[in-house]
């Protein structure tokens, strides 16, 4: 504990007081069982998951609420608050393209806050993947999210394609745990004749391996008409990317993880100038890049002329379908604004890396660290950590692999270890059927948050 008192001096959690974390209390949790109070706070390593309430978000939320009370309608146009800064609705998300680029390295004209993460990964690929019968293929990972493959299997159906020959679905060599880049490259260039699309999550959800972003967008686009884009859920506002200099197409994300929105809250995509330009041509269907379209996207100064004329607004705001959602706005804004206040996405990364490398270091001196799964039958109990043990390869989660697993879940290695860990506060996330994720959030978590974490996994493989 002393070394982890001396990081938490030496890097502090500045911008811990700015969240609400969690108390014995709050979260119904017997504060006996870890010797506290009520009102102390749980340990919460799970903003990979669910990030913590910025305490500002109430108060903005409110202030949006007050608008609706007293001006129902005419917010959109006439908002209460706008003598004290605030915005009227019908521009409710625009502040927000003065905050996102910095975080996913984009021109204020290539980000747009919309949809939800899945929705606009649909809606993009309904834009960007332009399949032929002789270019086709979709580069994918096949322990991709469900929710990404859903999207993939479903747009081959869309276009009569078999996706048994369309999805190229990569996954580690047999022993490994997580991709190689050599391998990604060396698919793309196998069925680089056929190749449509690569589509890869920039950090891996289950793994945590950050991919090299950068060099696989620039093999890929050296072949004609492959198209690459990115599911940023686990890496936005978790590491740094540069979406416009590494000519990335186009991008989409999530806001509630490590942006700390809310659960559910409004998400975000990118779209590389190079693709949402609008043309002056007489022909408005011939100067803009087809896509699904709603009447947000719609040149501001006509949109409620209600013409039957779709003049998309320039930049990935003309990719937006319906007017957003006011309070998901708002929040996601509350937390811009504090990642802005730390110093932005760089200090962010400085500081997790600190953090997550402490996290590793302890679990490797632990007794029950494995560095690979033991051979043969496995009865004492263990784990291994899935995630690239370098940290360029790796955003802030650790995912523990645990052994040996059993069928009961009350006998089961990961679900006792979860549930003594969550007893005594320390909150992490499961993934059946063996593994869990640990991530601290450099915004709100301490050192000594680590620490505690990790010594009470220790007492729990010692009970076992």
């Amino acid at each position: 504990m002393e070394r982890a008192l001396l990081l938490d001096n030496r890097y502090p959690a500045t911008h811990r007081d700015a969240f609400c974390i969690p108390s014995f209390g709050s979260m119904g949790l017997r504060s006996d069982a870890a010797n506290t109070s009520d009102f102390s706070q749980v340990t919460y390593l799970c903003g990979n998951s669910l990030g913590c309430m910025p305490k500002s978000t109430r108060d903005a939320i409110n202030k949006e609420l007050d608008a609706w009370s007293d001006r129902a309608v005419e917010s959109h146009f006439r908002h209460r608050g706008e003598p004290q800064g605030l915005t009227s609705w019908v521009d409710i998300d625009l502040p927000l393209s003065n905050l996102l680029p910095s975080v996913v390295g984009a021109l204020e004209s290539e980000v747009a806050v919309m949809g939800s993460l899945t929705a606009n990964l649909n809606a993009l690929l309904v834009a960007f993947y332009r399949p032929t019968s002789s270019r086709f293929k979709i580069i994918c990972e096949k322990g991709a999210f469900p929710s990404d493959f859903y999207a993939f299997f479903n747009q081959c159906g869309i276009h009569n394609i078999d996706p048994n020959e369309a999805l190229v679905r990569l996954e580690p060599r047999e022993g490994e745990t997580y991709l190689r880049t050599d391998d990604i490259i060396q698919a793309i260039s196998e069925n680089n004749e056929q190749l449509a699309l690569v589509c890869l999550p920039g950090i891996q959800y289950y793994t945590g391996q950050l991919f090299d972003m950068e060099k696989i967008t620039l093999f890929a686009h050296q072949f004609k008409n492959v198209v690459v884009g990115w599911d940023l859920a686990h890496a936005v506002g978790n590491v740094p990317v540069q979406l416009h200099d590494w000519g990335v197409d186009f991008a989409c994300w999530c806001s509630y993880k490590y942006l700390n929105s809310g659960p559910g809250a409004i998400a975000g995509i990118f779209v590389h100038e190079k693709h949402s330009q609008v043309g002056s041509g007489s022909h408005k269907e011939d100067s803009y890049m087809p896509r699904l379209a709603g009447w947000w996207g719609n040149t501001r100064e006509r949109r409620f002329q209600m013409k039957e004329v779709f003049e998309p607004i320039s930049g990935a705001l003309g990719f937006r379908q319906s007017n957003p959602s006011v309070i998901d706005v708002v929040a996601l804004r509350s937390s811009l604004e504090i990642i802005q206040d730390f110093g932005g996405i760089e200090a962010l990364r400085e500081r997790s890396l600190l953090l997550t490398g402490y996290l590793l270091e302890l679990l490797k001196e632990s007794k029950f660290y494995h560095k690979s799964l033991p051979s043969g039958d496995v009865s004492k109990a263990g784990f291994i950590i899935l995630t690239p043990l370098t940290e360029s390869e790796r955003g802030a989660q650790l995912s523990l692999y645990f052994f040996p697993h059993h069928d009961d879940r009350k006998l089961d290695t990961m679900e006792r270890v979860s549930g003594y860990l969550n007893e005594r506060g320390v909150i992490v996330d499961e993934r059946r059927p063996n593994v869990l994720r640990i991530a601290p959030a450099p915004l709100y978590n301490t050192f000594q948050d680590v620490f505690r974490a990790v010594e009470l996994l220790k007492e729990a493989l010692q009970e076992l």
